[in-house]
């Protein structure tokens, strides 16, 4: 009827809706009626659509993984996988502190007493999320293509990517919570050389990884100068 707004995009306007709120006023604002009124819906529309906020929360938590998977998929496939990885490594910072309270979501860093938790815990796993699945892809196709180029011992590279998604992700963690602060350039002096010693203790040749991470720096900038 005229002047009722449509429903069958009501989904993705209250994930929409709930991002927003996340970004402007962090988890606190997270709640039926401030996530309705956001989105210019109802809360009945709310617990119609997901059942309750710890339901939108998840799927809010799969937005995030399929826009950093889509962020992933932006980094061009080089004869360099060192280099890829590391311009994913930045990527993956710059959509962490676009939102900080969403990747906190995502990565399950802390428990809100605002989100009830769902009984299921394979439910509140992000990992067992397909949207997850779909970004992590982009990084152990990234590491497969290090082992097959002879830089890293032969060994899985799903072994290799959680290894890499454990140091990336401990930094980025550090960093928004504002540990780096004695550092002038925390990505120059730590990050980069954190990325040089690992992938040297993946078998590659220190000064051959040097190299590569600062032709990934450069890749980076120039798909950020390209957005």
């Amino acid at each position: 009827m005229a002047g009722r707004p449509r429903l069958d995009d009501a989904p993705e306007r209250l994930v929409r809706a709930a991002v927003g709120l996340l970004a402007e006023q962090g988890p606190s604002a997270i709640k039926a009626r401030t996530v309705a009124s956001a989105s210019g819906l109802s809360t009945m529309v709310v617990y119609g659509h997901f059942g309750g906020i710890p339901e939108l929360m998840r799927a809010v938590a799969d937005h995030g993984f399929r826009e950093l998977g889509a962020a992933f998929a932006q980094v061009p496939v080089t004869d360099d996988p060192i280099a890829d990885l590391f311009a994913m490594a930045l990527t993956c910072r710059r959509v962490a502190h676009e939102n900080p309270h969403l990747y906190d979501l995502m990565f399950g860093l802390s428990t809100r007493a605002t989100y009830r938790p769902l009984s299921d815990a394979d439910l509140r796993l992000s990992g067992h999320s397909p949207a997850f699945r779909d970004a992590h892809v982009h990084i152990t196709a990234a590491c497969r293509r290090l082992v097959d180029s002879g830089r890293a011992e032969r060994q899985e590279p799903e072994v290799i990517a959680a290894q890499l998604w454990s140091l990336v992700h401990g930094y980025i963690t550090l960093e928004l919570a504002e540990h780096f602060g004695e550092f002038e350039d925390p990505v120059e002096q730590v990050l980069l050389p954190m990325g040089v010693n690992f992938s040297v203790g993946l078998g590659d040749e220190r000064e051959r990884a040097e190299a590569s991470h600062e032709a990934g720096a450069r890749l980076y900038d120039s798909i950020v100068q390209g957005r």
